[in-house]
This record gives structure tokens, C-alpha cells and sequence, in this order.
């Protein structure tokens, strides 16, 4: 029976609770076992001692939002580049993932069933992932990716395992969410409106009809457990969402107030994603390869955007962290809690908010988001104090340790002795 004992740190345990001075946390075969002060919990016989090394013990951060399979860049990149590559790509941006410090995913669109098996099985090294496999689109929506010259550059090219994703009609919707479901979606990635990196749409555009979209969280509902997600930026399409009943929505740029009421009254989580539009400029400044409707999309929306996510926050909308990783680098995750916080969320907050929200948000609170007994082994350690330097969690070197379920997959603490 494997055990670890990490210990010599303060502990934030994702509650929201203040943090616990010289803690210590005990992980046997993979799970949580105890946790609490020092004092309160001894070092178990022939564990392996983790000295926190007067750092920082967190939960491993949650990612509500990212798509493993791909990284923006050039597209005639994308184009020429063999379809196999890409599945060995990933493993690189799986590994950053996990050395940031995010050790759970939900991935909203791109990732098969047998990737997520590949990493289940120790295969490589990745996040634990919710796939929602692919996101469904009308024609000429966010996800078609047909451009005005008759050229089609798709998000994802469909193969087994990945259903084409464009769709239109209630009895077409109906088939298309059992066919992802079929291929193993643990959730229904949908978009309700355009977005910034679609060739002939644009945020405030609406996409499905509302019968559509009650469709699609019928057929999940069908299904124990099963949630829909959506891509939803423009104010129609963001209340189209929560009328039908889906349980997230994912961006939100332009919120208005009758969404707010909407998103209260139903328990709606908001996803923000602030660091996505930032990126799409970032790249476009950096490789000058950015589509000209990306960019101009991005610096519209930018503004807007940030501006509903902090009207969502005082008005009290649960909000989960999540990044639209691929968008941006994968390894840059963190950068998002600092843009939470500029808008006027607490350290505290934004770090529920990475952990607790997170797994709320996926339904997996029974199992991640907290450190509590009966929970995976998901821990991180980190040099710098999280309530006082959130910003500098993106330096990924500040993230001097990483464990995931028990097993310690990142380990930058300095060689010395440590404390029994």
C-alpha cells in the first residue's frame, strides 16, 4: 500500500476556509485519507515524505475548459501537418498541462474516448479529463469552419470516434448528441452563438433555436450524470442556453441583465475564458499569422467581455474556472486566475473558484476539487503564497510540486534535508 505523507506547508484546502499553518496531508493508494494540522495528523509508518518546504499545499487546479488536441498557430500548419501528428502533439501540451499545476479538464472539443484512455491507463502523462468529444454547430456556425474562398478548414476532422459536428433540425440534433454520445462524451458541447475564431460568424450572432437546444439537454438528460455545456458569447444566445435548460455557459462576453436573472434563477455556472481573447491578440502581435477576423473579433469583444464576467461576480453567478487552453499555449492555464482577480475577485475566490466551483461544475465534487478524505490524490505545492501573489501562479516554476492521484509527476523542490 502506497502512502505519502506531504507536510511543512500552510494548507488551502479549496473551501474557501482560511489557511491551515503547518499542515499536513496523507494520501494512501491514490486518495485522500487525512488531512488537518500537523499536530492532528501523524506521519503514517513507511509513508513517503513530501516536505512542502514551508510552501503552499493546494488542490490540484481544475480547468473547466480547455481542448487537449490542438494549439492555435498557423493554418496552413494545421493543413499540412499529418492527422496522426497530432495525437502526439497533444501528449506535449497533456504534460504542460499537468506541470502548471492543472491536474483535472473538463476538454470542450477535440479529444476522443481513447485518448482519455491512453492516459487512464499511464500511457502518458495527462490531466484527468470530462470529454465532451466534439462541439456541436449549425451550418455556418462557430464550428464550420468553411471559409468565403470555398476552402473548409474544420476544427476537427471527423473520424471514429469523432462525429462530424455540424447540424441543423430538431430530429438531426436528436441523432447527433447520440452519436457523441455514443462515442463516449461524458458531456454535450454545444454553440449557441458565433465566436472569435469562426470564419463567417461573430459573438452576438444566435445559433440553434431553442427547441433545438432543449433537445439536446433532454437527450443528455437521458443519460445519468450527463450535462450540457455551451459556447454561448452573444446576450440571445446566452439566455436561449439557460432557458433550455444547459447547465454552463462558456464565455459569456456580452451578459446583459436579464441573463444574470437567468443564470441566478436556474443555478447556471459561467465559464470566463478571460484569457482567450487576450491570447488571440497576443498571437496575432507575436507570429502575425492570427486570421484578420480573429483579431478583429478579439479586440471587440475584449472590453465587453471582461466587463460582464465582473457584473456575473457581483451579482453572485457561480463561476468555474476555465481557460479555452489550445486557443492560448497549454502550460499558460494560471495566467487565468490573475485576470479573475483584476476584476475584482478575491484570491480566495478565484481559487474556489480553480478547485471547488471547478468540480462542482463538472459534477465530480465527490471526487476532486477539495482537499478532503475520500477525494483523489490531487495535490500542488506551490513556493509562492496563493492569497497574496495569485498572479505569480502563472510562472510555472512557482508550482514546485504536482500530485496526481498519489503519484508525484513534478518535483522542483531544492535537494535538502527535509523536516520530519
Amino acid at each position: 500500500m502506497a502512502t505519502q505523507y506531504v507536510m511543512n506547508g500552510s494548507l488551502f484546502d479549496g473551501t474557501g476556509a482560511d489557511l491551515v499553518p503547518d499542515a499536513a496531508l496523507v494520501i494512501t493508494d491514490g486518495t485522500i485519507t487525512a488531512v488537518g494540522p500537523r499536530v492532528a495528523v501523524p506521519k503514517p509508518d513507511g509513508a513517503e515524505l513530501i516536505d512542502a518546504q514551508g510552501g503552499y499545499i493546494l488542490p490540484g487546479i481544475i480547468d473547466a475548459h480547455v481542448h487537449l488536441m490542438f494549439e492555435a498557430g498557423d493554418p496552413m500548419t494545421a493543413v499540412t501537418t499529418p492527422f496522426s501528428y497530432n495525437f502526439y502533439q497533444a501528449m506535449t501540451y497533456m504534460r504542460r498541462t499537468v506541470e502548471c499545476g492543472v491536474t483535472t479538464v473538463r476538454d470542450a472539443a477535440g479529444t476522443d474516448a481513447g485518448t482519455k484512455k491512453a492516459v487512464e491507463d499511464g500511457l502518458f502523462l495527462g490531466p484527468r479529463m470530462q470529454i465532451s468529444i466534439t462541439a456541436l454547430s449549425t451550418t455556418g456556425g462557430h464550428g464550420d469552419g468553411w471559409n468565403l474562398s470555398g476552402i473548409d478548414l474544420p476544427l476537427g476532422v471527423p473520424y471514429p470516434g469523432m462525429p462530424d459536428a455540424i447540424v441543423d433540425g430538431e430530429e438531426a440534433v436528436r441523432k447527433k448528441v447520440r452519436e457523441v454520445l455514443r462515442a463516449g462524451a461524458e458531456v454535450i458541447k454545444v454553440c449557441s452563438t458565433g465566436g472569435v475564431m469562426s470564419p463567417t460568424d461573430h459573438p452576438e450572432f444566435t445559433q440553434f433555436s431553442i427547441e433545438e437546444l432543449k433537445v439536446m439537454v433532454q437527450e443528455a438528460h437521458f443519460r445519468k450524470g450527463i450535462r450540457v455545456m455551451s459556447h454561448a458569447q452573444g446576450a440571445e444566445g446566452i439566455k436561449n442556453a439557460i432557458k433550455a435548460g444547459i447547465h454552463s455557459i462558456e464565455h459569456g462576453m456580452f451578459i446583459d441583465d436579464e441573463a444574470l436573472e437567468l443564470m441566478l434563477e436556474h443555478g447556471t455556472f459561467l465559464v470566463p475564458t478571460l484569457v482567450a481573447p487576450v491570447g488571440v491578440i497576443e498571437q496575432a502581435a507575436e507570429t502575425g499569422k492570427m486570421p484578420e477576423y480573429a483579431l478583429r473579433k478579439a479586440q471587440e469583444t475584449i472590453d465587453a467581455h471582461r466587463a460582464s464576467i465582473a457584473k456575473a461576480y457581483k451579482a453572485g453567478v457561480k463561476i468555474a474556472m476555465g481557460t479555452d487552453a489550445g486557443v492560448v499555449p497549454h502550460g499558460t492555464n494560471l495566467r487565468e486566475l490573475g485576470l479573475m482577480a483584476d476584476l475584482g475577485m478575491t484570491p480566495v475566490d478565484v481559487l474556489v473558484a480553480s478547485t471547488k466551483v471547478a468540480a462542482e461544475c463538472l459534477g465530480w465534487e465527490d471526487r476532486v476539487g477539495t482537499l478532503e478524505a475520500g477525494k483523489f490524490g490531487d495535490a500542488i505545492i506551490t513556493s509562492v503564497n496563493p492569497l497574496e501573489q495569485i498572479h505569480d501562479l502563472a510562472t510555472t516554476s512557482n508550482v514546485t510540486v504536482v500530485i496526481k492521484g498519489g503519484d508525484v509527476v513534478k518535483d522542483l523542490r531544492a535537494s535538502v534535508p527535509a523536516v520530519a
